[in-house]
């Protein structure tokens, strides 16, 4: 549960959410995302169906011994996954059609999946009750970066200026960083840190070699490398950067960095995931994001963060539902 939610919610504050995923990382965050924009804290629901029902979804039922699965119903049901959906259509089901489900990003069994789905721009789904953005919701709101630098990470805060946050993802179920792109990448930061403080965070994802060798750049020529120890400076990161480099293995940070109001530098690897390639080449051509080549140059920042208009058509969407089941005759 997160309790910074901010106090002038889309929602009322006592409006009932959960969040539904199998725990991913990168669905969590989305969900988070929007939950907090819309304002009520919002309650985790980690599912972990059984196969068959897990090799099923998202096309089959959800496990019956689902232990996430059990009332008094929300009001407001947000998921996103593949193993989510099944979920979310049991919750609809078993709360008599009165609890209202958002799906993030395409469920693969069309528009009927819930009562609102929002999907980014490059997903070919569309229907009445489908939101499409460029970008999806993201836990980095502004208040949470001005929080962060009305009180900074002294760890970062003493780094001279220019200071690059340095976001670096690794290998995924779509593509291996390989020793060529770890290369290339270490040969860009080694440039960059001539005239700047590199402020670098790695994945679990990020090969062991790559993360070394991020490490000894950072004792060589200063800087900051997360070692896993002491709090988690990513948004410190993002909060007090003048420019941020990440990697595009991961849409999710990179949409991230794209909020920070600062301009975005995106490593691309060779084999970069091609819904992740169509969505980069759409913040590229609005501005947001520039191609790094291991240099920082005055450019313009030109933020995008798609979150609040995001919540905005989710709470409409919910407070008609919620004015329609007020209604006399309706089931």
């Amino acid at each position: 549960m997160d309790a910074s939610s901010p106090p002038d919610g889309l929602l009322p504050p006592d409006t009932t959410v959960w969040l539904v995923t199998d725990g991913k990382a990168g669905d969590l965050a989305p969900c988070r995302g929007l939950a907090q924009a819309l304002g009520p804290c919002a309650e985790e629901r980690r599912i972990a169906p059984r196969p068959p029902f897990s090799w099923l979804a998202p096309r089959g039922p959800a496990d019956p011994r689902e232990r996430a699965l059990a009332p008094p119903w929300p009001d407001l049901a947000i998921a996103t996954g593949r193993r989510a959906v099944p979920a979310l259509r049991a919750i609809k089901r078993r709360s008599g059609n009165e609890t209202f489900t958002v799906f993030l990003r395409d469920p693969r069994i069309g528009t009927r999946a819930a009562d609102l789905i929002w999907v980014p721009a490059h997903d070919r789904l569309r229907g009445a009750n489908v939101v499409v953005t460029e970008a999806g919701p993201h836990p980095v709101s502004p208040a949470r970066l001005a929080a962060a630098r009305a009180h900074p990470d002294p760890r970062l805060s003493a780094l001279p200026s220019p200071r690059i946050a340095v976001l670096v993802g690794g290998d995924s179920r779509h593509g291996h960083f390989s020793k060529a792109d770890a290369a290339r990448l270490l040969d860009g930061l080694e440039r960059l840190s001539e005239g700047a403080s590199l402020m670098i965070t790695a994945s679990r994802r990020t090969p062991a070699a790559l993360r070394a060798a991020l490490a000894d750049l950072v004792r060589r020529r200063g800087g900051f490398a997360w070692d896993g120890s002491g709090g988690n400076p990513y948004l410190a990161m993002l909060a007090l950067a003048d420019t941020i480099v990440a990697t595009g293995d991961s849409a999710n940070m990179v949409v991230e960095a794209c909020a920070a109001g600062v301009p975005v530098r995106l490593f691309e690897p060779a084999n970069v995931y091609a819904r992740h390639r169509t969505l980069f080449d759409a913040l590229k051509r609005h501005g947001t994001v520039h191609a790094f080549d291991g240099r920082v140059e005055a450019l313009r920042p030109k933020p995008l963060d798609m979150t609040l208009a995001i919540a905005q058509a989710v709470a409409n969407a919910y407070m008609g539902h919620r004015h329609a089941l007020a209604r006399p005759g309706v089931p």
